[in-house]
């Protein structure tokens, strides 16, 4: 049973930061292609940023490139995503997900539908 865990939400000013960090059971993180969603009141859960098995690639949301920034440690089993420069409409619930993937580590997915697993998500607040 694989289980993910955020932690680092919380309630920040327009023009801070915050890192969030998912951690993964198992011994197999290493395997996983990562992504990091979001979803604010009345919009749908949407793709946020990715990262491939290997760290080699990633990819963002256009509303976040540039900001937000995707980043995994496998000897940790913990992704990361470090949030500059944030703007109210930021606020949401984060969401990890994870894919195990056996091709290429440059492979990544940006559909909520390829994902497997999920975490609880944690709050995101930006104040203006």
């Amino acid at each position: 049973q694989v289980q993910l865990a955020e932690s680092g939400g919380g309630l920040v000013q327009a023009g801070g930061s915050l890192r969030l960090s998912c951690t993964v059971s198992g011994r197999t993180f290493n395997t996983y292609v990562m992504g990091w969603f979001r979803k604010a009141p009345e919009k749908e859960r949407e793709f946020v940023a990715a990262i491939s098995w290997s760290g080699g690639s990633t990819a963002y949301a256009d509303s976040v490139k540039g900001r937000f920034t995707i980043s995994r440690d496998n000897a940790k089993n913990t992704v990361y995503l470090q949030m500059n420069s944030l703007k109210p409409e930021d606020t949401a619930v984060y969401y990890c997900a994870a894919r195990r993937e056996f091709g290429s580590g440059t492979y990544l997915y940006t559909r909520r539908s390829s994902y497997d697993y999920w975490g609880q998500g944690t709050q995101v607040t930006v104040s203006s």
